[in-house]
């Protein structure tokens, strides 16, 4: 598979409990199940993703790296690229995102708040040309109705309120969007070809 600089690469969800409350109140129609998104970067043939994590904040790391899960398990990640009407803003996005790397993660996830989340990240990436957009942000079990659990969880630590309905954007909203094509599994960061 060969990956270009601006292409969106979505990493499944993983155990962890924020990953896992991401995931269960975010789905689509289009049943992905994805936690986390980043931008590659492709210099001098390699790749790289700038991406915001937890841990580290905003971040620039090789592709190796992104689909490590710290454990030596490969994560999943599938690849979409931006369709040709809209590949143009690729440069001003990635300026935009690499003038970002070192700051922190915003983790309560309220656009307004110091740091950026991951999709926060991207979607502010992409802003002067609107490509992405911000909906109204849930928390919400979708089975049940109520606030999961994990979020609840989450947001009782930093002593903040839940944000429902707040604008925002998430990981399998953004791959449902229809401004993006899909190329496919990355099925390892040796399979992955950079392209320039």
């Amino acid at each position: 598979m060969s990956i270009r600089t601006g292409d969106l690469l979505f990493r499944g969800k993983t155990p962890s409990a924020l990953s896992t409350a991401i995931d269960e109140v975010t789905q689509t129609e289009a049943g992905k199940h994805f936690s986390h998104v980043g931008l590659a970067e492709v210099v001098d043939n390699n790749i790289f993703v700038i991406h915001s994590d937890g841990s580290k904040g905003v971040d620039r790391e090789t592709l190796k790296d992104f689909m490590n899960d710290g454990g030596g398990d490969t994560l999943y990640v599938e690849a979409y690229r931006l369709k040709s009407d809209f590949r143009d803003a690729i440069p001003e996005a990635m300026e935009r995102a690499t003038a970002l790397i070192g700051e922190p993660y915003n983790y309560t996830y309220i656009i307004e708040d110091s740091g950026y989340y991951c999709s926060e990240l991207v979607w502010y990436a992409f802003a002067t040309d609107s490509v992405f957009a911000l909906d109204p942000m849930t928390f919400k079990d979708p089975e049940s109705g109520a606030f999961h659990e994990g979020w609840v969880e989450h947001y009782g630590k930093l002593g903040v309120e839940i944000p429902e309905g707040l604008p925002g954007c998430n990981p399998n909203g953004m791959a449902g969007s229809d401004k993006l094509e899909y190329l496919g599994v990355v099925v390892s960061y040796s399979q992955a070809q950079p392209q320039p």
